[in-house]
């Protein structure tokens, strides 16, 4: 952990954090568009299971990196639920094919 000097090196220091977020995000999000090729159904995609085993499983790092559970959680939620439409939209997209 960087302990920082000014709020300026705070700040340096959370803008390089939010870059390497957006680019996680992002990698995470092409792997998604490129598991739609191996789903064959809108309730695929959903995957109850797999969503309720992913948001268990980050609340669990969350407390065990000091995070609120509750944050991670409902950022989590906003993800999985935006790239869910963007992977049934890929699926469409690959059936008119």
């Amino acid at each position: 952990m960087v302990v920082c000097n000014s709020l300026e090196e705070v700040r340096a220091n959370i803008d390089i954090l939010d870059d390497k977020l957006v680019e996680l995000i992002s990698q995470r999000s092409h792997f998604v568009r490129q598991a739609a090729k191996f789903k064959d159904s809108v309730d695929e995609v959903k995957a109850d299971d797999r969503i309720e085993f992913i948001m268990q499983k980050v609340r669990r790092k969350a407390i065990e990196l000091d995070v609120s559970p509750n944050l991670i959680s409902e950022l989590f939620t906003i993800m999985i639920h935006e790239m869910v439409e963007t992977e049934i939209s890929e699926l469409r997209n690959a059936q008119t094919f």
